[in-house]
């Protein structure tokens, strides 16, 4: 029997770092004005444990292998990002704007073609997952699109893409991440035995 160990661990992670993404983008939404050199400390931290996460995830083979199908990329990017944001503290807000909405906007057209291959293998809430996309990807490309704008507006704007991008991968998790406690391995030894005229 394969252990569940990993695959719980990714999803209890997933679901973690999705919340606190969630509250970290409300925190924003709501006050943008307390945004300071913490916050680009806290968003590297924060991208480089998601990316963590996303590697485990890849690696753990959950049984329908739709959430975490490109997590190995997506995973190894979020580490190069929050590994740049830590050692750019003192940028300006545009220039973490810019590394957020990569990020968010890669995310939404990932979690797209999952969508669709969750379409393709039955699950109900494809659509859910395919909408919260969609938004994700309008939040990132927001995010990208306005680095000249004001430190409000962009905080206002980084917070709603990071609740978006939160509430995406939580549905994702909870929708199309099973865990099967005596889930059998992938390959299955089996012996053939040619029969001959005579058997």
């Amino acid at each position: 029997m394969r252990s569940v160990a990993p695959m719980r661990a990714a999803k209890v992670g997933y679901i973690i770092m999705s919340i606190l993404f969630c509250a970290a983008g409300a925190a924003l939404i709501v006050t943008p004005e307390v945004y300071a050199p913490w916050l680009g400390r806290a968003l590297g931290i924060g991208m480089i444990g998601f990316g963590a996460i996303k590697l485990v995830g890849y690696f753990s083979r959950d049984l329908f292998r739709l959430a975490f199908q490109y997590d190995l990329a997506f995973g190894a990017l979020l580490i190069v990002l929050g590994a740049v944001t830590l050692t750019h503290l003192n940028e300006a807000m545009g220039f973490f704007s810019i590394l957020v909405g990569i990020p968010v906007l890669s995310d939404g057209l990932f979690k797209i073609q999952i969508a669709m291959d969750s379409k393709r293998f039955g699950i109900g809430r494809w659509w859910l997952v395919l909408a919260l996309a969609a938004l994700t990807c309008a939040a990132g490309m927001l995010l990208m699109l306005r680095p000249e704008a004001g430190a409000r507006a962009l905080a206002i704007t980084m917070g709603a893409a990071l609740l978006m991008d939160g509430v995406l991968n939580l549905g994702v998790v909870l929708c199309t991440v099973k865990i099967i406690r005596h889930q059998q391995p992938d390959v299955i030894d089996v012996e053939y035995r040619k029969i001959g005229k005579d058997e």
